[in-house]
């Protein structure tokens, strides 16, 4: 599916897909209109409405497959971004076993990861460009800083490993969901999704070709319900870009305070 429509509002993106799928049902509805005249009129009529639940069930299957892909990933982005949260508010938390300078410096490190992330990296996930090259200056400077501080004491110690093990969750779910990121509904599976849709719609036109009025009832209620699973599918494709997308909120409610001037 197209970039610009995952970036449009989801009411646009319900107009663009509604619309497409009317046009395609109301191309079905006027070729096999076109068709259906004297010895071909006849052969229409013989083909049994029978084929007209296998279609459907096809169909239904194809929407499950491709929908189950949809909701993991966004389970999967959802997760690690809640997962990165945490390790970064741990790390915080322990921090205060290191008062003064130590503990600013790991805040501030931690604070300008978050910046970076929320402003940098999520325009980059939402246009499937972000990368696993580098590491996040900010977040590697504060693993650095703390695997080189002394420590004195044993709480000391364990708060240094604690915030040593945050921060390498918080890499680690950061790459989840770099990964996640670039994950959507490949050109072959929508292919195949619509290609089933209108022998679906096709099957039912030439069903009832001698009934104009109750094969453009049954195509618009048909063509109706693909229309809404491709939305359904399309606003939660792409994890990181559209209107209903992860967001870096959980992110910014565990950054640090600056530090204030006293």
């Amino acid at each position: 599916m197209s970039d610009w429509v995952h970036n449009l509002p989801v009411p646009w993106i319900a107009l663009v897909i509604f619309g497409f799928t009317y046009l395609l049902a109301g191309a079905i509805y006027a070729g096999v209109a076109i068709l259906a005249t004297n010895e071909r009129a006849k052969s229409f009529r013989a083909v049994s409405a029978g084929i007209l639940a296998p279609l459907g069930i096809i169909f239904g299957l194809f929407v499950a497959f491709t929908a189950a892909q949809v909701w993991s990933d966004s389970d999967r982005a959802s997760a690690a971004v809640s997962r990165e949260a945490s390790a970064l508010r741990s790390a915080t938390v322990f921090a205060g076993a290191f008062p003064g300078e130590p503990e600013t410096r790991l805040r501030g490190l931690v604070r300008d990861y978050i910046r970076e992330a929320a402003s940098v990296e999520w325009p980059l996930m939402a246009r499937q460009a972000a990368s696993l090259n580098a590491t996040p200056r900010p977040l590697a400077e504060a693993l650095q800083f703390v695997l080189s501080m002394t420590t004195s004491g044993a709480g000391q110690q364990t708060a240094q490993h604690e915030i040593a093990s945050a921060l390498e969750t918080a890499l680690d779910a950061r790459r989840q969901r770099i990964i996640v990121s670039r994950s959507e509904v490949n050109f072959v599976k929508w292919s195949c999704l619509y290609l089933q849709a209108a022998c679906a719609l096709l099957a039912i036109a030439v069903v009832h070709s001698d009934n104009r009025l109750a094969s453009t009832i049954a195509m618009g209620l048909y063509a109706t319900g693909i229309a809404a699973s491709v939305l359904l599918i399309v606003a939660h494709d792409r994890p990181f870009t559209g209107q209903i997308s992860v967001t870096p909120e959980p992110l910014l409610q565990v950054m640090p305070d600056a530090p204030t001037n006293r």
